[in-house]
């Protein structure tokens, strides 16, 4: 087992799955802290990254695109501090670091993990209820319906109708965009057969905000949607049909057994020394993974 423990955070690998806490120092963000504790599993990682610094360095994860609805989400607009899958970390503990990357890269590399992208979430996102106030009105999600009631702040315009309620069935999208510089951000729920082209300040789907330290909560409302919306990489299920007739094609037999354990550790010793040969990894990386698979022969 690897595990790297510091004041921002403390990450556990045991093979299978990657364990994430945020840590308790008052520096660790607001976001993460309400996120609290998540369990990643092999099957959803990319990869890692380990990045030195002078004072400290940064452990990063690569997730499987569409493995996490808080990423599909937010679109790869959350701030750094507020990002979930970095750490950083002291420089006495870049050892440590390394080693965790090490063991997390040659798991990915023995369980041959693909790095395409997933056709379903792989992780649950956000426990529900979830309630946040944050820019001009509190956002409640329980599963089922999103509630925005307005709070003194709102425009007019938008306050008037009262509060909100929609169905999560009429959601057809949803979008978070961060505050940045002069330009506000906002939380949109795009409703099915009910367009609008109006700013979030004026939209009764929309809440405004304003760049203020509880702004990247509402990341966790549409993380909580979108993971009960499908998927957008999801395929409809199709019955094939034979190109001449157009009659449906028969089923494809059963995949022959796997092979023996044994059997595939020995193939995969060999493909490791064909991938050393044809320089696609090195002296070190290949000693790393022919001992992974040696201890599990």
């Amino acid at each position: 087992m690897a595990e790297i423990i510091q004041r921002d955070g403390t990450w556990t690998f045991d093979g299978e799955t990657l364990r994430l806490v945020p840590g308790r120092d008052k520096g660790v963000s607001l976001l993460r802290k309400t996120l609290g504790e998540l369990t990643l599993p092999l099957a959803a990682l990319a990869g890692i990254a380990f990045e030195q610094g002078k004072k400290n360095g940064r452990l990063r994860l690569r997730l499987r695109d569409g493995a996490d609805p808080l990423l599909q989400a937010t679109g790869g607009k959350l701030a750094d501090a507020s990002d979930p899958y970095q750490l950083t970390v002291e420089s006495d503990r870049y050892g440590v670091a390394e080693y965790v990357v090490d063991e997390v890269r040659n798991a990915l590399l023995l369980e041959q993990v693909p790095a395409k992208g997933c056709d379903s979430y792989l992780l649950p996102g956000p426990s529900v209820p979830l309630q946040v106030a944050a820019g001009d009105a509190t956002v409640s999600f329980d599963g089922e319906h999103i509630r925005l009631e307005w709070n003194w702040k709102t425009e007019e315009a938008k306050a008037a109708a009262g509060t909100r309620s929609i169905a999560l069935a009429d959601i057809a999208a949803v979008e978070w965009q961060p505050a940045i510089g002069l330009e506000n951000g906002y939380l949109r729920f795009t409703v099915k057969n009910s367009p609008t082209k109006a700013p979030p300040k004026y939209d009764p789907n929309s809440v405004e905000l304003w760049g203020f330290k509880k702004d990247p909560l509402m990341a966790l409302v549409a993380a909580a949607v979108q993971a009960r919306l499908p998927h957008p990489a999801a395929a409809k299920p199709a019955l094939p049909q034979d190109a001449a007739s157009g009659a449906a094609a028969a089923p494809a037999l059963p995949a022959a057994a796997a092979e023996d354990d044994h059997d595939a550790l020995l193939r995969r010793l060999r493909e490791l020394g064909e991938l050393r040969q044809s320089g696609v990894l090195t002296d070190e990386e290949f000693a790393a993974a022919k001992q992974a698979v040696l201890k599990r022969m």
